[in-house]
């Protein structure tokens, strides 16, 4: 209440309090505001209390309150005749919401009105509580849309990712397809080369020994080079089939630990004759000198190779990068473990995409007519395989290629020491040799070689009928060929052993099955066609190094 002048409050407060009105009296139009900032319900507010006073805080809090506010003024009026004044206006105007009263008023009449202003200041407190409400309850309702988007957000992106497994599943057993009919292929492949050259051998080891023969025996000079022009020719078709046979993994390797480094340092001299003067050779070799099990003849020949293949590529010159490292296994096919890599990079006209697949198949080559045989690729891919290794090749046509040979990698062991070369002649008797083979032509030829290099020689065209040999001619050396209808070489081995365990036995095989052929005898007693005649005489001087024996 504010009421400035005579006993007004008092009477006023009186009223509202016996009405169960809680009431504080104002002395100034600044008490008001602060009355009004603390939180009072109604204003009861005589006309002549505004006059002379400033209404600053009055008309300030009035314009700070909130939008739903609209706070509720009784004017206690002086009644006159005509027109209030215009600053009696401009109080009205300014309090907003006021009921007017003319006094004298009843009392009634005043705690009637106060109770209406209460009662719409109390609606407004409800209707800024729903409003409130309202805001909550939109808030709400936006965190549940955002929660939902994220919701389906994060169900998208599971499902997302589940797809893209699937994709990458599906991707991956397309691969492992595809792996798997390349093996396939390969194999069936290296099946039917490896059948071809063990016939072909067969008849190279007649060509050859013969043509050796001629060559001894020729008093003619032209005889004589016609005849080492023939050898030439079987000697590079002998190279063939031995490619034949390293694609189908069907030759013996010698396996032992090999050190990278020095391997690839030693064919320096051999790779700078072979590549020429226009391409230059570069060498990145791990200081940690990785070592494998390889055998080291078919890792050089392999690597020759490649580095052919490299030359070939970069006619107008290039460079050429050789490179060892040791890596783990990178999902190429290999169980885990340890791995020798020899990487041979070119800056050549490289492989197109669509021919990357072909390029280990045998007799497949990107050369010109007559430039190639398509042999070597396929040699490199069977001698890694054979050695428990993979090859990979990388290439961007027009950007060079980069083959990698994967071998196991093993630990590094000390050279070994020369060997005595076992080539002393028979000095105290003539060795009887049996020789069993059913092919006429080439234990023909074996026979004709060893009677000329001054043994003693019995024969036989089959297993069975060896072994009868054996028993009653006693012989003091075996040479035995390993494929044969009826009985292997390797059942006549061990039948023999049997009778004669400690007789020496040579098997001689242009194709074998090594794993049977490893299981019972050592490499060194093996004379794998087609052989020349030194070859032959050096095995068997070999196998009877511990027998004394003299001239007829």
């Amino acid at each position: 209440m504010l009421a400035s002048r005579g006993r007004d409050a008092q009477v006023i407060e009186r009223l509202l309090i016996a009405d169960g009105r809680s009431c504080a009296v104002c002395g100034t139009v600044a008490a008001l505001a602060s009355e009004l900032e603390s939180g009072a319900g109604t204003a009861v507010v005589t006309e002549e209390s505004f006059v002379g006073q400033g209404r600053a805080a009055l008309t300030a809090w009035l314009g700070s309150q909130p939008s739903w506010s609209d706070f509720p003024f009784i004017l206690l009026a002086t009644k006159r005749l005509g027109r209030r004044p215009e600053e009696a206006l401009d109080t009205l105007h300014g309090l907003g919401n006021v009921v007017v009263l003319e006094r004298p008023i009843h009392g009634e009449t005043l705690a009637s009105a106060v109770g209406s202003a209460l009662r719409g200041r109390r609606r407004q407190y409800e209707a800024q509580h729903r409003l409130d409400e309202l805001k909550a309850a939109e808030a709400r309702l936006t965190q549940l849309n955002d929660t939902l988007e994220a919701r389906i957000s994060e169900r998208t992106g599971e499902l997302s990712l589940a797809n893209n497994l699937l994709m990458q599943e599906v991707a991956e057993r397309e691969r492992a397809q595809a792996a798997l009919a390349q093996a396939q292929k390969m194999e069936a492949v290296g099946q039917l080369t490896g059948g071809i050259a063990h016939n072909f051998n067969n008849l190279l080891t007649v060509v050859q020994g013969n043509l050796e023969l001629i060559q001894l025996r020729a008093s003619d000079e032209k005889i004589e080079r016609l005849s080492g022009f023939a050898l030439q020719a079987a000697d590079r078709a002998a190279k063939l089939t031995s490619q034949l046979l390293a694609f189908s993994r069907t030759q013996r390797l010698s396996l032992k630990p090999v050190s990278l480094n020095l391997l690839i340092n030693g064919m320096n001299d051999l790779l700078t004759r072979t590549i020429g003067t226009r391409i230059s050779i570069e060498m990145a070799l791990d200081p940690a000198d990785p070592w494998v099990m390889a055998d080291g003849n078919q890792l050089e020949l392999a690597l020759l190779n490649l580095a052919i293949n490299a030359r070939d590529a970069m006619p107008d010159g290039g460079r050429l990068t050789i490179s060892s490292a040791s890596k783990a296994q990178e999902s190429r096919g290999l169980p885990p473990g340890s791995y020798g890599v020899v990487t041979i990079s070119d800056t050549g006209s490289g492989i197109p995409a669509r021919l990357l697949e072909k390029v280990f198949d045998p007799f497949f080559t990107t050369k010109p007519v007559g430039k190639g045989t398509g042999l070597g690729l396929s040699q490199v891919y069977g001698i890694t395989r054979q050695s428990g290794g993979t090859v990979h090749i990388d290439s961007v046509e027009g950007e060079g290629a980069s083959v990698e040979i994967w071998l196991p990698a093993a630990t590094a062991v000390a050279e070994d020491a020369p060997q005595l070369d076992v080539g002393a002649s028979p000095e105290t008797r003539r060795a009887k040799i049996l020789v069993i083979d059913d092919d006429d032509g080439v234990r023909q030829l074996i026979v004709e070689c060893l009677e000329m290099l001054d043994y003693e020689i019995i024969e036989a065209a089959g297993g069975a009928e060896g072994l009868s040999l054996l028993t009653a001619e006693r012989p003091d050396l075996m040479i035995v060929d390993y494929a044969m209808p009826g009985m292997s070489g390797v059942e006549v081995f061990q039948k023999a052993r049997a009778f004669a365990p400690d007789i020496p036995i040579l098997l001689a095989t242009g194709y074998a099955d090594m794993a049977a052929v490893a299981a019972v005898m050592d490499a060194d007693k093996v004379l794998k066609k087609p052989f020349r005649i030194e070859a032959l005489d050096k095995a068997v001087r070999a196998a009877l190094a511990t027998e004394d024996f003299v001239d007829a």
